[in-house]
């Protein structure tokens, strides 16, 4: 195992605890600490860990001011079969380098990835619904996990050469060597019935890469891992596929709802200079052309440097909620039952579609948009609901879940959709078994490019023998007050600015 360190204080603690309670035997793996110059009390820190744990390593290198080179300096330390990479902010569950190292090896993979739990940052979901012993790129969602936190065979590594780029502080070095891993891979494998990897943010907010990206050389990095995409394979459904992944991720989420709304102005006309660059070099049609209604529009207006229209977008999607009504929920010893009706909302009414020539078109509120990339038909027909319960500790599980979805049409001839539906879940089958504790519950509602989450109001609490306590939480009645007298203040202030405005004009 390999972990770059530098200055993170307490926030090693946890990771250093997980390390010494592996069931994995301590002469069965090692841990290398590759000390990049830290200048707080670390290195000294792990010199006693080591002097006391023969399995824990420090290896003390001049600053790099990145994790790459760290990374390709404890790699080549390394005497282990597999090589699993870890941040020194996460942690590892108890069993987790028995389980996925025993998990690679059965399946004589290249590639195992665990399961991850996500603490304030976002980790895959889809890509965890199942074991899967030989994923493929082109049939599995692969390339929603591009961090490096997978487990390598160290053989595999040095046969290709795969190293972390060292020129300096290169944003998505993890990409870089994922991506041609992925490409190289005879096999790569995904545990998913237990959660190994626990990925966190500090709460010192002081992550390598939390901060705003700088457009130029972000974009710059990303276009290299394009080219890596390009370099092994040929045009077709698998690049587009692969390139799709940066288009969602790397651009469009960039430019959509709170999130362009509340950027800097010559910041976000820095990143639409750089996304459209890279989709006109880069991306054949099929790749915007495969993504949802909404998102086709966002990757038309950025290929246009439509920056104003965005931002009118980002606005109106700012204030999409998912409006989900709990109707009944039941629950035994063992199993719970909650059912459900929801609909996606905008700040002055439902999300709309209106029917055109007998196709549905995603009714927003920005003009001059061609209306094959307004054309949602399909994607209404595969309107989702989800349920997902999350315990304390951050893992989660979708759980299994029946559902219809209804068109509602309004007397201006426009429609929107109302989700009904039903979720059970035995809590004694999740986790293999290991479901103590206590968890939430959240709605997913999915249509036309948008999903939203809304949070049920139950606390679930669940015993070692799989006993369910179930409480339900509701709002008392003088915060619903409140929360309505705040509201009506608010209306009060906006109205006398109007007042104010027509007044001075």
């Amino acid at each position: 195992m390999v972990v770059p360190t530098y200055n993170p204080g307490t926030s090693i603690d946890k990771l250093i605890d997980s390390l010494l309670r592996q069931s994995l035997p301590a002469t069965e793996f090692e841990a290398i600490f590759v000390a990049d110059g830290s200048t707080d009390s670390t290195p000294a820190r792990l010199d006693e860990l080591a002097a006391a744990h023969p399995h824990l390593r420090v290896l003390h290198v001049e600053h790099s001011g990145w994790p790459s080179r760290p990374r390709n300096l404890g790699v080549a330390e390394a005497r282990g079969e597999y090589v699993q990479f870890v941040d020194d902010d996460d942690w590892l569950a108890d069993e987790a380098l028995e389980r996925l190292y025993g998990y690679a090896r059965e399946n004589d993979a290249d590639i195992a990835i665990g399961r991850m739990a996500g603490h304030g940052r976002s980790v895959p979901r889809s890509l965890f619904r199942v074991n899967r012993p030989d994923a493929k790129l082109d049939k599995s969602p692969l390339m929603e996990s591009l961090t490096c936190h997978k487990m390598f065979r160290r053989a595999f590594l040095l046969e290709h050469d795969l190293r972390f780029p060292e020129e300096g502080r290169k944003r998505l070095e993890d990409h870089h060597l994922v991506t041609r891993a992925y490409l190289l891979s005879r096999r790569t494998c995904v545990l998913s019935d237990y959660t190994c990897y626990h990925h966190a943010r500090r709460s010192d907010g002081a992550n390598l890469t939390a901060n705003r990206l700088e457009p130029a050389g972000y974009f710059g990095s990303l276009r290299e891992v394009l080219d890596i995409v390009d370099a092994h394979t040929e045009p077709g459904p698998l690049r587009d596929k692969m390139h799709r992944r940066w288009l969602r991720s790397a651009m469009i989420r960039r430019l959509r709802g709170a999130r362009l709304r509340d950027a800097p102005r010559d910041w976000a006309e820095q990143v639409v200079v750089q996304v459209q660059k890279t989709i006109r070099e880069h991306f054949a049609p099929g790749v915007a052309g495969a993504l949802p209604a909404l998102e086709r529009t966002i990757a038309s207006l950025a290929e246009q440097g439509l920056v104003e229209e965005l931002f009118r977008l980002a606005e109106w999607e700012a204030g999409i909620r998912a409006q989900v009504r709990m109707t009944a929920h039941e629950s035994t010893d063992n199993t719970l039952t909650v059912t459900l009706t929801g609909k996606l909302r905008t700040r002055t009414g439902p999300v709309s579609y209106t029917d055109i020539g007998g196709r549905d078109r995603l009714v927003l509120p920005v003009s001059g948009i061609a209306d094959e990339l307004l054309d949602c038909t399909d994607e209404l027909n595969r309107a989702k609901l989800e349920v997902i319960a999350r315990r304390l500790d951050g893992d989660e599980f979708f759980l299994p879940v029946s559902f219809e979805v209804d068109r509602v049409t309004a007397a201006s001839g426009e429609s929107h959709l109302r989700w009904r539906g039903q979720a059970t879940a035995d809590f004694r089958s999740l986790d293999d078994g290991r479901s103590h504790g206590e968890w939430t519950l959240k709605a997913r509602l999915t249509a036309a490019g948008l999903t939203r989450d809304a949070k049920l109001p139950l606390a679930v609490s669940c015993a070692a023998d799989g006993t369910l306590t179930v409480v339900e939480r509701r709002r008392p009645p003088s915060a619903r007050a409140g929360r309505w007298q705040r509201l009506k203040r608010a209306v009060r202030r906006r109205l006398r600015r109007a007042r104010q405005s027509v007044r001075s004009s």
